[in-house]
């Protein structure tokens, strides 16, 4: 159940303690790359938003001019691991600090899929969460400008994520509340679950085998990575990890919507063409992200493109 408080009024997402594990983080912020391109090969996730983002709103200009600040603060300066861990332990800190309301909820993608894995008698390769400024050179995926957005490099078992493009990507496209927060990072952790079960490269292969239909390929990738950003949310919501209210899980639907191929088409003044998607439209993303937090169950995820 979604919580509530006994007079009917609804309670803010709240996690089941404050402590902040940091040794799958991986801070680069501070660390300046030169000829990072927004494009990179191989990535899954929100990256087409940040492109597009990009191209409207920065007119090929450096994306790093585009940055605000919403009501959760970023921190420029790179902090060690260590550092993280110790600075973000209080309840305080996950609701008001990006970078530690991030890597608990990446915390929290950890302590449920595995859970989940290990009730199938399997080990869960936890992934890696990258923070970046600016740009970032990945190992596998090559090098990209923070308007890629925050994505998912398969061959880095890795998320990346600058937090200040992440800060306006979210006050952009009007995604508020740190549930929207949550969903993002569940939904790239989504593609970490593709990968490590094979899901990701069976999918590329056919791709490559059909490339009429690699943008339906595409589609089917991020909405399934949606139905499991959703499984997540169930999971740690019914384990009293993540305890998710009425206006936090709305707030998953309308992040969900306003990244829509159509919704990101019409509102760049672009004809909005269903063969060219690459995500799925806004209706797909949530009717998806709804299957995944109705069920709770990865299997409900399972579909053809």
């Amino acid at each position: 159940m979604l919580l509530q408080r006994a007079d009917g009024k609804q309670v803010a997402m709240r996690f089941d303690d404050s402590r902040v594990d940091s040794s799958r983080l991986d801070d680069r912020r501070g660390t300046r790359i030169s000829g990072a391109g927004a494009g990179i090969g191989g990535l899954g996730g929100l990256g087409l938003i940040g492109v597009v983002l990009w191209l409207i709103f920065g007119g090929g200009g450096d994306p790093s001019a585009l940055l605000t600040q919403d009501s959760i603060s970023s921190t420029t300066t790179a902090s060690s691991g260590q550092n993280l861990s110790v600075t973000c332990a209080s309840a305080e800190a996950l609701e008001n600090r990006r970078e530690c309301l991030v890597l608990k909820v990446f915390n929290e993608t950890d302590e449920v899929w595995g859970d989940f894995f290990a009730a199938q008698g399997q080990a869960y390769p936890e992934p890696t969460l990258v923070y970046f400024s600016d740009s970032v050179r990945t190992q596998g995926c090559g090098s990209a400008s923070a308007a890629a957005g925050p994505f998912y490099c398969p061959a880095d078992r890795s998320v990346y994520l600058d937090l200040d493009f992440l800060a306006q990507l979210q006050q952009q496209y009007g995604l508020p509340g740190n549930y929207a927060t949550a969903y993002i990072v569940a939904h790239e952790v989504g593609h970490h679950i593709q990968n490590i079960t094979g899901i990701e490269s069976q999918v590329r292969a056919q791709q490559q085998r059909n490339p009429s239909r690699a943008n339906e390929y595409s589609v089917a990738l991020e909405l399934q990575a949606d139905c499991l950003a959703g499984v997540w949310g169930r999971r740690a919501n019914d384990g009293g990890n993540v305890v998710i209210s009425p206006t936090e899980y709305q707030q998953a639907i309308t992040a969900a919507a306003a990244v829509g191929d159509d919704r990101i088409m019409a509102g760049s003044g672009l004809r909005v063409n269903p063969e060219a998607f690459t995500h799925g439209s806004s209706a797909q993303r949530q009717e998806w992200f709804t299957k995944g937090f109705q069920s709770g169950d990865p299997a409900s995820c399972n579909f053809g493109a």
